[in-house]
This record gives structure tokens, C-alpha cells and sequence, in this order.
């Protein structure tokens, strides 16, 4: 009898936008329902997740006993979802954080000079660790590793401190850990604190301290420098992986005289974040068609030989810009989110793509998961092949 293969999920890093791989996943649920799989049937032996999609992964993962239930919780979630669940969105919380930072910037000096406690980020997400602890059933994450219903869970941050890196990866198996060029995996037992670093975008949201070694280090967005998003899944064991993007992964240029006005901040956050986000991706796509290509030209005496083995791979990402999508929907901002961002050039259609990361209002978000949905059932061949069904 054959080794069974493993299948592995990715679900990317970006904010706001990670509503789209909710779309994906409902659609992905409907599809093999339709191929006759049981509704509660978990098709991912293993889940991987980084920045928003390490929350999307973790809320799938504690519910692996019943696929379509996780489904039906995570679109729950963001269907109905508003900014503040998420950062704070008044008038005070906003000046706390956000206007704070934006005179720092300005007024550095002047802050130093009064030993004034400089602030920490943008926007102040204390809402959203109660959101989390609604999300998820962390037990039932236990349960479902212990019963074999999910071999394992990973998700990913960065290490301000030491500048790693860093996959946490929990199983029930013991798996043994791996080292590579500023990337380090660590088994551990995945939690609140874990999401909230892993989410933390840069200058958007605030650092967060995990104990790492029985040291303090201050961990921030699992997208930064991720050189290889797609090796956690490899590493645990899976075979073949299903992507789901969070932005499209190849842009056609935009109208050229664009180029005749000066970048806003908030267009330069934007393509900053761009690159934060789904550049590593497409990388890595990239290197795993080409490895796969390789292998399939070598003999069956040398491919026995080498470590390296194929891994069948499926990307599903956005069909459309999700900047744009996010422009038609800035109105729907609480006054004071709007008002501080219109400040660095975020609310104009060029420097929507920083709003699109921060837009948790259920107007945008269900456009994303209608978006994910029509994505996917147009690829439904693709996934059943995927699949084996």
C-alpha cells in the first residue's frame, strides 16, 4: 500500500482582503458537495496561514471535524464584519493612534524632547482579539489533531527582534523542525497571541511579544520577508497544495500617465504592501513550476535519487484588481478611519490599495467572497481534478 498523499491549503496574508478566500473556500465546499463528498468532510490535511489568511486558516483548522461548518463560521464572520471588530474606529481612538503617529512623523523631535510615549502604530486593533476569541474554538483544534482529522496547522510571523522568519507549526505527530536562510520553524502549541503578531501589518498595526526560546521578541506580519510561502506546506508533508492569493498575482500596467504625478504616501504604502504581499507568492509559484517541470524530464532512476519530489499545485486568486473594488466602497469607512486616511492620499482611486487592506466593512468583504465564488466555480474543472473527483 502507497503512502497517502497530503493535501495542503495556503491562505495568504492581506488584511481586508482576505474576505476573498472565504468566497473560495464556500465555493470549494459547494463544488465537492455537488462531486458527492460529505458536507463535513475536511479535504486539507494540512492548513497554512499568513497575516489575515493565518486567521482564516486557524478558524478552518479548529473546525476540521466539520468542513462546511468552519465554512459557514468564517463567512459569518466576514459577511458581517465592521472596522470596529477590528482597530478602533472613533474619534479618540483614532487620535490616540493614528494622529499620533502621522505627528511623529512630523514632530519626532519635538515628542523626544518631551519624553512623550511615542505611539506604537497607525491604528490601534484592541478589538480584535475579542473577535478572535468569538472566532475560534481552540479545544476543538486539540481534538481534531489528536483524532487524525487534520495532520497540521502552521502559521507565520516575523521577528522584529532577531529578524527571522518564524513558521509555528502544531501537530499531533512530532515533526522535526526546520532551519533555512533567516527562516526557522517551531513547534508550538498555536494561540491568540500567535494571530494577533501574525496579522500585525506593518506600521498599521502594533508589534506583538511572543516568548521565543524562553526570550521576548517582538513579531510583527508573517508576509515579511516570507521568501517561500508555499514550503510550510511541503515541509509538514503535503504533496499537493491548493493556494488561495489574496491580490492578483500578474497586474497589466496601469495608464502610463499616472506617472506624471508625484506618489501620495498612501500610493506608496500601497505598493509597498504590494510588494509585501504578493510578490514572495508569485516568486515562489514560480520556482515550484519550474522545479516541478525539471523533475518531470529526469529519468526514473535519477528522480528516485533526489530529494526533491513534485508537488502538484492550484492557485485560485483574484480575477479582478481588488484596489479597484475597494475605491467603490471607501464611503462606507466610519468618518474619523476616513478623514485620517484622505490625509495621506488613501481615499483617492490611486491610493486605494492601502484602503483595501483596511477596509473591514461588510460592503467590501461580501463583494470579495461573490468574487472568490465566481472565481473558483469558473475553475470548478480545475478543482474537481484537483481533488480526484
Amino acid at each position: 500500500m502507497g503512502i497517502q498523499k497530503k493535501t495542503g491549503l495556503i491562505l495568504t496574508g492581506g488584511g481586508a482582503r482576505a474576505a476573498y478566500q472565504v468566497g473560495v473556500l464556500q465555493a470549494i465546499s459547494e463544488i465537492l458537495w455537488e462531486a458527492g463528498w460529505p458536507p463535513a468532510r475536511n479535504p486539507f490535511d494540512i492548513i497554512c496561514g499568513t497575516s489575515a489568511g493565518a486567521i482564516n486558516a486557524t478558524a478552518l483548522a479548529c473546525r476540521a471535524d466539520n468542513f462546511g461548518e468552519g465554512v459557514q463560521k468564517l463567512l459569518d464572520v466576514w459577511q458581517h464584519i465592521s472596522v470596529d471588530q477590528v482597530y478602533r474606529a472613533d474619534s479618540l481612538g483614532v487620535l490616540r493612534s493614528g494622529a499620533r503617529w502621522l505627528s511623529l512623523l512630523s514632530f519626532g523631535w519635538l515628542l523626544r524632547k518631551w519624553r512623550a510615549a511615542p505611539p506604537q502604530s497607525l491604528l490601534d486593533n484592541t478589538p480584535l482579539a475579542s473577535l478572535l476569541h468569538r472566532m475560534l474554538d481552540l479545544p476543538r483544534l486539540d481534538t481534531a489533531l489528536s483524532e487524525g482529522l487534520l495532520h497540521a496547522l502552521a502559521v507565520t510571523a516575523s521577528s522584529y527582534t532577531g529578524g527571522q522568519h518564524i513558521t509555528f507549526y502544531q501537530t499531533a505527530a512530532e515533526i522535526a523542525p526546520w532551519v533555512r536562510m533567516q527562516r526557522i520553524a517551531l513547534q508550538d502549541q498555536i494561540g491568540i497571541e500567535h494571530l494577533l503578531a501574525s496579522a500585525a501589518i506593518p506600521f498599521i498595526f502594533p508589534a506583538t511579544p511572543l516568548y521565543l526560546g524562553g526570550h521576548r521578541e517582538y513579531c510583527g506580519d508573517g508576509s515579511m520577508r516570507q521568501l517561500a510561502p508555499i514550503s510550510p506546506a511541503i515541509h509538514l508533508g503535503a504533496s499537493k497544495v491548493l493556494v488561495v492569493g489574496a491580490g492578483r498575482l500578474t497586474e497589466p500596467a496601469r495608464d502610463a500617465s499616472e506617472s506624471a504625478r508625484y506618489p501620495s504616501l498612501a500610493q506608496i504604502a500601497g505598493h509597498a504592501m504590494s510588494s509585501i504581499f504578493l510578490d514572495s507568492l508569485a516568486v515562489d509559484i514560480e520556482r515550484l513550476e519550474r522545479i516541478n517541470r525539471t523533475l518531470s524530464m529526469l529519468p526514473p532512476e535519477l528522480l528516485v535519487n533526489t530529494p526533491l519530489k513534485p508537488v502538484e499545485l492550484l492557485v485560485i486568486a483574484p480575477s479582478e484588481r481588488l484596489d479597484d473594488i475597494a475605491s467603490r466602497h471607501i464611503a462606507s469607512l466610519p468618518p474619523p478611519i476616513r478623514t485620517m486616511l484622505s490625509g495621506i492620499g488613501a481615499t483617492e482611486a490611486r491610493g486605494s490599495a492601502l484602503a483595501s487592506y483596511l477596509l473591514f466593512e461588510s460592503t467590501y468583504t461580501c463583494e470579495l467572497i461573490r468574487l472568490g465564488q465566481r472565481d473558483t466555480q469558473a475553475r470548478k474543472a480545475d478543482v474537481l481534478a484537483f481533488f480526484g473527483s
